[in-house]
């Protein structure tokens, strides 16, 4: 999954990126309201992590502009503005959650997982393909209840695949949700996880298996049982 943090202190922007990758998810960061507005027409992410104060406008300008173009992506609000007419302003104008600096990041964290729970966001904490699932917010696969070592690219790779079960993802999608805003992506990238994923769930005995469009993309097949 891919998440937007929007705040203009760098300090406090690396603290939540790096909370956050490190709870398994792709982290782009933006230091404005024009920026964020930009990179939201750009790329598909699955939640945002908002700042207020920024240097070229209010953070609820972001979310107005988010909300009336129907994105309905899961905000948490993170600001030093503690009163009750700010957070009452926040929740008003689309905002899921409101988190007060300073914070703990496994709150952050936790917090972030939550609004990813709710009915029609997450999609479902827990995908099912042949013998395999997986926990898309534990970052956790299993095959026959037995845990599946996976890398995290090979990880997030697996969960858009399960969500897709049997459509076709076409790879340019693929690197969008893997690798975030500036990463240098190799030509071969895409290609070389799905060669080590389709290897270890044929070794696990996933009863499942990855297929390739060539030139398009990839998708996700459960094998028939004996």
């Amino acid at each position: 999954m891919r998440f937007l943090v929007v705040e203009d202190e760098p300090r406090i922007a690396e603290l939540v990126a790096d909370a956050l990758r490190k709870a398994g998810f792709v982290v782009d960061v933006q230091q404005s309201v024009g920026d964020a507005c930009h990179a939201l027409d750009l790329f598909p992410y699955d939640g945002m992590v908002l700042d207020l104060g920024l240097p070229d406008g209010e953070g609820l300008d972001v979310l107005r502009v988010t909300r009336a173009k129907g994105q309905r992506l899961p905000v948490l609000v993170l600001t030093a503005r503690d009163a009750l007419e700010d957070r009452v302003g926040g929740l008003d104008a689309g905002a899921d959650d409101y988190l007060v600096k300073p914070f703990a990041s496994e709150e952050l964290v936790a917090r972030a997982k939550a609004l990813l729970r709710r009915p029609g966001l997450a999609l479902g904490t827990v995908l099912q393909a042949g013998h395999l699932a997986l926990d898309t917010l534990g970052r956790e696969a299993l095959v026959d209840g037995c845990p599946l070592m996976l890398g995290r690219q090979e990880l997030a790779l697996l969960e858009h695949l399960m969500r897709r079960l049997g459509r076709v993802v076409p790879k340019a999608v693929l690197e969008d949700k893997l690798y975030g805003e500036g990463d240098e992506i190799a030509s071969n990238a895409i290609p070389v996880h799905i060669h080590h994923l389709r290897r270890k769930l044929g070794e696990a005995g996933a009863g499942c298996g990855i297929q390739t469009v060539r030139g398009i993309g990839y998708f996700l097949t459960e094998e028939a049982q004996a």
